[in-house]
């Protein structure tokens, strides 16, 4: 069984909040993760939100600032959320630029150097953490969705259509669309994967659509007054490779809201609530 120790742990709306750490293998270093356990979890194994963060985020920025608690409780529903990126690993570049490295993994597993050796979040999310999570808590592991804010919303995006059978629900809260198309992935994807455009699809969300990778829906919120929309993150993008696709999709643009975690927690109730009405018809 996987071994990990809680850092703290915070009573929450009748359930419990726990940081926890552990020695990633796949990561090579130290990572801290989330975990809130609503009430019911101490009677039955529940479903599973796993919520991906942003850019410069850790695994406490969510936690501590979207008020998912609440949510999590009343739906009966264990949160986790990990951290962004590997941490302290001494890697050359690392700290330089606040979209590379050090809270900008990306979710992918990079194959150039000086990268490879830990900057893997893809594989340590879908398949470490994954594996941790579902030996140590008390959750239904047929019952897993997963969404995210910026460049988590595109990890979301990109985890849920490469794995379907994994998450049966997927969502994102203006997230980064098209990272082969916009400054900050096209800055990353140079630097973890390399100039060859080919090795990116595997980590856009559009070429997946284009490749035949589907959910059963994606549903995508979007602030209209967010200061990234047209460069960054692009949902029009989106919005067109989903209707070329015939993937659907339930996209709201919301009028007035930025790019910011005052965003998520607007949000993030109906979020909830719409997974776990999906995860309820899940066998």
């Amino acid at each position: 069984m996987s071994e990990y120790s809680v850092t703290k742990q915070h009573q929450c709306y009748g359930g419990k909040q726990l940081f926890c750490q552990h020695e990633s293998q796949e990561l090579g270093c130290t990572m801290n993760f989330a975990v809130y356990l609503p009430p019911n979890a101490e009677l039955v194994d529940c479903p599973v939100l796993w919520f991906l963060s942003g850019l410069t985020c850790t695994e406490e920025n969510f936690i501590i600032k979207s008020g998912v608690q609440r949510y999590a409780a009343e739906h009966n529903m264990v949160v986790i959320s990990p951290d962004t990126s590997p941490r302290g690993t001494n890697t050359p570049g690392e700290d330089e630029d606040y979209a590379l490295g050090t809270g900008a993994g990306f979710y992918v597993d990079a194959t150039e150097e000086p990268w490879a050796k830990h900057y893997r979040m893809y594989s340590y999310i879908t398949q470490e953490l994954q594996q941790l999570i579902v030996e140590n808590f008390p959750v239904d592991a047929q019952k897993q969705a997963i969404t995210g804010f910026s460049m988590g919303g595109h990890g979301a995006l990109v985890l849920g259509l490469r794995n379907p059978e994994l998450y049966r629900s997927v969502s994102a809260l203006a997230p980064i669309c098209a990272p082969s198309q916009c400054p900050w992935g096209q800055n990353a994807y140079n630097h973890y994967l390399g100039a060859d455009q080919t090795s990116w699809s595997s980590y856009d969300t559009i070429a997946l659509l284009q490749q035949g990778a589907r959910q059963s829906t994606l549903h995508v919120d979007q602030g209209s007054a967010d200061e990234f929309l047209q460069e960054q993150l692009q949902p029009h993008v989106l919005e067109q490779a989903c209707s070329e696709a015939g993937q659907e999709l339930h996209l709201r643009i919301l009028e007035g809201y930025d790019h910011s975690f005052y965003f998520v927690a607007s949000v993030i109730g109906e979020h909830v609530a719409l997974h776990a009405e999906r995860l309820q018809g899940v066998r």
